[in-house]
């Protein structure tokens, strides 16, 4: 992997690289170490409402370190999680290198003026210098005392890996010396070389491979294996190799230490509208925020021999949640060693052994840090000469599992409210646990192949492939791909996303692909040392057998196994530590939660995940469950008259009732909303060619092509959407809600003769006014005392509309008056609301979402200015004017999170979604109370 493209990801996901980094070496000055860094809480010198400075100028630059700490934790938007973070650890007294920190305004502002700093900024940005010189009594570009810097990204929420870092900032021909002289030659020439890597391939655009070539081909003629092994003299001689490099791209390396750290602020700026950073921040739904900030941090260094290293550790294990300490080190190393692969970390444990002293500071600080933000921390640490720094640290990335188990343990603990346990567990995380697992482990074992680091849990089946665009191909084909690399870089990060699982043949558990893969649920194995990848013949190789493109494997990413061929998969359950959870979250919450089913069987899995009800049975699906019935919908369709086509009814009626029948067994004593037929009819037509679909329906109906080809121009409608559909089509064709209404009172009637306790909710769809609900309640009802007559028996039902037209949202008072129940249907309001097509809305949204026009898709998250006030008025005015009316979401936000605490908050009783998202329903509505509490 590229040395540049570590320290990237070292610097976003915590994973050990840049201020490995962090503070210049003391011993370089005039200071002992501990005069330079004291471990003692440092001055806070402002809150984190301070941006402006006297004047009302904005404030840009923000200090940390023992001289006084402008920001604090709370100012994540405007210093980003890393300053933020940094801010607040110098704020309780960890042993912190100085530094300052450009804020996010501050990118904004770099973008909006055409990639131009702003008049003042570089003012600030010496006197930040300044201030980092006089704490490490040192000189920034003075060979004998020399100040070397990093600089990194760090957006307000973490991209890991998407964004620039450039270490030891600072160095030249003359300045190495110096460093030569106060430190040791190799330390120097070591950190020298990385620098014209790393500043070349980040800043000035020459590309890391290059220098990576005039490495491998030294240590070849040295006849070494790993970078640690040349010498002073054979890193003299690199330094000459890279600088040749530079000659022939016709680039000039800048030697003024000022100019680099200049070039350096740019250079990470403007990674920020990098096509990685850009893509992973669309994968991930991040909108909304103004850029990165840029921390520039005095450097202290692991790789001044076997008395410092650096590494990255978890406070508790990231993917079992394990309260162990979970982690790596080197010694002798800078901190994108540890995510290169290049060399093998050790286990954290083992460093007790080899620096007791800063293992035992290392334990305390971890406590500390822990006991401090009350949530797993993630942590970036470097030694020096046997001093401990801490150099980053945040709330750490985790599976789902691991998420819910920490959770748990740490109210246990006594350490964390139940309300704090239940935000401490995210959506996504429920939905990695949702994902299935090998049906029987004990079956695959004479097929496993090798093994790697179980670095993310889970099951994955797919087919191999061997470059992110493939990866993404296949996504787009609906495959199942297995990406399988020698090490993955940020530029993978689309095809990690559309990948199943990821196989990698270096890195270790702190690795890019091992901590982006654990953030996103995907399975990961890593560090398979057997595996052999050959990109350019597109194969892999283990144990002498070779797989190609295509072929097919499985990953265990628990045990790290990785199997031949297609293992097949279980659904997974809930129990253990999230069963325990699960029933935190019901005790919390206030709205119930259904699910939108149309079978027994995606009734009966919603329940086994906690549905409470159902909130939409959609009746056409159901005509769509086989051949037989498909036919007899359309031969109603082409019924010429009221008598054919109650004839073609009748044959449906059976079906209908037996669904029903088995919905509401599935669904005992529950409420069971049954929408009646919306589509447009076409929708149940033939799909294909005019002259083969009236054929088709012609020999299947045994009726003259002539007579379809006739009803179809009759049918035929400009805006099908905004035709006849939904209620318009059964006051048309009363004799189709009528059908309905009655399979459904005879099926409820049937189970309550066995035992069941049926709760059917009639709901007439796309209801724009009163007379047509007033209609369409009358025939349900009409119909429902006929089935009472001709049975003697009752059964109670209600019936109610949906909400799905703004002209609805907004007569609500007077709807509400004949409806008992509203169900909005937020697919189709939202639709209404923005006049945008949702099946075309792909064509432009991507666009608007780019540009800053919208912030979120909102078919995917609901727009509470627009739709959410339509919502929000309908359910006032319907309650005031029916104080029992019962008020639900069934579109697709009733299981998207930010969507549920809105409606939370505008006071309906459920939401409906997926069986799949049921849990994660339960999980939003439970936040969404606690939250709506503090305020």
């Amino acid at each position: 992997m590229r040395v540049l493209q570590l320290a990237l990801l070292a610097s976003a996901l915590c994973v050990a690289t840049a201020n490995i980094h962090g503070a210049s070496l003391p011993i370089f000055g005039r200071t002992s170490t501990k005069l330079a860094l004291k471990n003692q809480p440092a001055l806070r010198t402002t809150d984190a409402t301070l941006h402006l400075r006297g004047g009302g100028e904005p404030k840009r630059v923000f200090n940390f370190g023992k001289l006084g700490t402008d920001g604090d934790q709370s100012m994540r938007n405007l210093l980003g999680g890393k300053g933020s973070n940094l801010a607040e650890m110098s704020n309780i007294g960890l042993s912190v290198p100085p530094g300052f920190t450009i804020t996010t305004e501050t990118c904004h502002e770099y973008n909006k003026a055409g990639k131009k700093l702003p008049d003042g900024l570089w003012k600030d940005v010496m006197d930040g210098i300044a201030k980092v010189e006089k704490q490490m009594d040192m000189k920034f570009g003075d060979p004998n005392a020399p100040l070397l810097v990093s600089v990194r990204s760090g957006a307000a929420v973490s991209m890991p890996g998407m964004m620039d870092t450039v270490l030891n900032l600072g160095l030249n021909d003359e300045v190495v010396e110096g460093l030569a002289k106060k430190a040791s030659p190799r330390f120097a020439y070591d950190s020298y070389r990385r620098l014209l890597d790393m500043f070349g391939d980040v800043v000035l655009g020459v590309h890391h491979s290059l220098f990576e070539a005039e490495l491998e081909n030294l240590k070849e003629e040295k006849g070494v294996e790993e970078d640690k092994d040349l010498s002073a003299d054979d890193l003299k001689e690199l330094i000459v190799k890279y600088k040749a490099v530079y000659k022939k791209e016709g680039i000039e390396f800048p030697t003024d230490p000022t100019k680099q750290l200049e070039l350096a602020i740019n250079a990470v700026f403007d990674s920020w509208d990098s096509p990685r950073a850009n893509a992973y921040r669309e994968i991930n739904g991040i909108t909304g925020l103004l850029g990165t900030a840029v921390t520039v941090q005095s450097m202290v260094f692991g790789n001044l021999g076997k008395t410092s290293g650096t590494g990255v550790l978890f406070s508790r294990n990231p993917s079992t949640g394990e309260n162990k300490l979970y982690g790596e080190y080197l010694i002798d190393a800078q901190g994108e060693d540890v995510v290169a692969g290049i060399r093998t970390p050790s286990p954290i444990s083992l460093l007790e052994n080899d620096m007791p002293v800063a293992y035992k500071d290392l334990l305390e600080n971890v406590e500390r840090l822990e006991s401090h933000y009350k949530d797993m921390q993630d942590i970036e640490f470097t030694i020096q000469d046997q001093k401990l720094f801490m150099l980053q640290c945040r709330n750490g990335k985790r599976t789902g599992g691991a998420a819910v188990r920490i959770a748990v343990d740490m109210f246990k603990e006594g350490f964390i409210s139940k309300d704090k346990a239940i935000g401490m567990v995210e959506a996504g995380h429920l939905d990695q646990l949702l994902h299935p697992q090998f049906a029987n482990e004990k079956a695959y074992k004479d097929r496993v192949v090798g093994k790697g680091l179980p670095a993310s849990p889970g099951a994955a089946v797919g087919q191999i492939v061997f470059s992110p665009e493939e990866a993404e191909a296949f996504k787009a084909q609906g495959g199942a791909a297995i990406l399988v690399r020698a090490e993955t870089s940020p530029e993978d990060v689309g095809g990690m996303h559309a990948s199943e699982g990821i196989l990698t043949q270096r890195g270790g558990m702190t690795s890019h692909a091992a901590v982006v893969a654990r953030g996103w649920g995907k399975t990961c194995v890593c560090g398979c040392s057997e595996l052999v990848v050959d990109d350019k013949a597109k194969t892999m190789t283990i144990g002498g057998k070779t797989w190609r493109a295509g072929d097919w494997i499985s990953l265990n990413g628990n045990s790290g196994e990785i199997i031949d061929g297609r293992e097949p998969l279980a659904p997974p359950t809930i129990s253990g530590d999230l069963g325990t959870f699960m029933s935190w979250v019901d005790e919390r919450r206030n709205m119930q939660v259904f699910t939108n089913a149309d079978t027994p069987e995606d009734a009966a899995e919603a329940r086994r995940n906690g549905a409470q009800g159902i909130g939409l049975v959609r009746t056409e699906h159901m005509f769509f469950a086989s051949d037989e019935r498909l036919k007899a919908v359309r031969q109603m369709i082409m019924a010429e008259n009221v008598d054919s086509r109650k004839v073609a009814l009748q044959k449906l009626l059976p079906f209908q009732r037996s669904d029903f029948e088995g919905i509401f067994t599935a669904m005992d004593n529950c409420p069971v909303t049954i929408r009646l037929l919306d589509p447009p009819l076409h929708e149940f037509l033939p799909n294909g060619e005019m002259k083969d679909v009236c054929k088709m329906m012609a020999d299947e109906l045994g009726i003259a092509v002539e007579a379809v080809l006739d009803k179809i121009h009759k049918l035929s409608e400009v805006n099908p959407m905004l035709g006849l559909r939904g209620c318009r089509l059964g006051i048309l064709n009363p004799e189709i809600s009528a059908m309905q209404a009655r399979a459904i009172i005879e099926a409820a009637l049937n189970v309550k003769a066995k035992g069941v306790h049926p709760k059917p909710d009639i709901m007439i769809p796309l209801v724009g006014s009163v007379k047509e609900l007033e209609h369409q309640v009358n025939l349900v009802r009409a119909t429902a005392n006929e089935v009472f007559q001709e049975r003697g028996e009752k059964v109670d039902y209600r019936v109610g509309t949906m909400i799905e037209i703004p002209r609805a949202a907004l007569l609500a008072g007077e709807i509400a008056k004949v409806a008992e129940f509203f169900s909005f249907g937020t697919n189709d309001l939202t639709q209404m609301t923005f006049g945008f097509s949702r099946d075309d809305v792909g064509t432009f949204m991507p666009t608007y979402l780019a540009s800053g026009i919208a912030l979120n898709d909102p078919f995917q998250v609901l727009d509470r200015e627009g739709v959410g006030q339509l919502i929000k008025k309908a359910v006032t005015d319907g309650r005031a004017a029916n104080p029992t009316l019962k008020c639900g979401i069934c579109g697709e936000h009733g299981g998207e999170p930010s969507s549920i605490e809105f409606v939370h908050g505008v006071g309906l009783d459920y939401v409906s979604c997926s069986p799949f998202r049921v849990p994660i329903a339960r999980l939003a509505a439970a936040q969404a109370a606690i939250k709506h509490d503090k305020k």
